[in-house]
């Protein structure tokens, strides 16, 4: 309470003392409300006073805990602003890796679809390449045994791929099955021809031509009718017309060498014999190596001729080499090989579907 609320209680009092002349008693009585009425407002002034002095010290307080409270946000403040600006950079930091993360993902989920692909690829092709090699192996059976007649080769390659067929073990491939094990054991059947180990045993006959004594080139016989010679205490004329006569008969020298020809051949033509000899041998070679038979059994005869004819008989390496001859002469050349046709049209047949899968 303040002064402008006691001001109106007192002037009515005072009005109505002005106004009227009371009694004494009145007077009294008036004067008690009047003290009363200061000492309220005194008492209300200093109430008002001491609100006043304690609001004053509570807005001082309210005030200073303002001010601390707004200190300490200001630092709060700028603790927090710099904080953000860490995590603005450590933001920045984190997008530039997380771009890197996101390109790497990219690559690797690319990787990881081409390789799904791949594998898909593979696992789908692996039938269809076990089928090409198989297939491989067969046309180069058939070849060797078309071109070479080569039964071995061949019986090599249609196992293998009756192998391939067996780890697989898929029942479409039943029929190609069975025609491979029926032309497996036909060749299987065939009789064996040693065709490279008898062109080997050519090659080494070839090789000993040029070591072969000729038989206008070997040693006669000593002569049994040849006369003695003269004793040491014969006289000298005897010694010297013996000495003569000896050295006249090694001058000439007749050789029988049981062919008529051959004591008729120059010494220069030995080398056009050997080569002659040689080119037999090789003609045969090849015509064994072709499986012409007919070819091959006059070169060898041819050869053995010109043996007996030119070379010395009683020689044991021309004596080996016409048993060598012999052999290879009696030796098989050309079997009936069978070819491959019912494989081949197994193969054909699994060919076809696959050709229109593929288109």
């Amino acid at each position: 309470m303040n002064d402008s609320e006691i001001r109106p209680l007192a002037e009515p009092v005072i009005g109505s003392a002005a106004t009227a002349n009371p009694a004494p008693g009145s007077r009294a009585g008036g004067s008690s409300i009047a003290v009363l009425a200061l000492v309220v407002t005194l008492a209300v002034a200093l109430f008002s006073g001491y609100q006043w002095y304690q609001d004053r010290g509570a807005d001082d307080a309210l005030r200073r805990e303002m001010a601390r409270r707004l200190a300490e946000m200001e630092t709060q403040n700028k603790e927090a602003a710099a904080r953000a600006a860490q995590a603005s950079t450590a933001l920045r930091e984190a997008e530039v890796k997380l771009g890197v993360l996101e390109a790497k993902q990219a690559e690797s989920q690319s990787q990881q679809v081409a390789l799904e692909t791949l594998y898909q690829e593979l696992s789908r092709n692996r039938d269809d390449w076990a089928f090409a090699d198989i297939e491989q192996s067969v046309l180069l059976a058939s070849q060797q045994l078309q071109i070479a007649a080569n039964v071995r080769a061949a019986l090599i390659g249609l196992e293998d791929a009756e192998a391939r067929l067996q780890r697989m073990d898929q029942p479409r491939y039943a029929a190609l099955r069975r025609a491979l094990a029926r032309d497996i054991e036909r060749l299987k059947g065939l009789p064996l021809v040693d065709i490279y180990g008898s062109s080997a045993r050519l090659d080494d006959v070839i090789a000993a031509v040029d070591r072969l004594p000729l038989a206008m080139d070997a040693r006669a016989k000593p002569d049994k009718a040849a006369p003695a010679a003269p004793a040491a205490d014969a006289p000298a004329w005897e010694r010297v017309l013996g000495e003569m006569w000896r050295e006249l008969r090694q001058l000439v020298r007749i050789q029988r060498t049981g062919v008529q020809d051959a004591a008729l051949l120059a010494p220069d033509q030995a080398f056009f014999v050997r080569e002659n000899l040689k080119l037999r041998l090789v003609g045969a070679r090849v015509a064994l190596l072709s499986r012409d038979t007919k070819s091959y059994q006059v070169d060898l005869r041819a050869a053995l001729g010109v043996l007996d004819q030119h070379f010395e008989k009683g020689d044991p390496a021309v004596t080996a080499m016409t048993g060598t001859l012999r052999k290879l002469q009696v030796a098989q050349v050309q079997v009936d090989i069978p070819d491959l046709a019912e494989t081949l049209e197994a193969l054909r047949k699994l060919r076809l579907p696959r050709a229109k899968t593929s288109n």
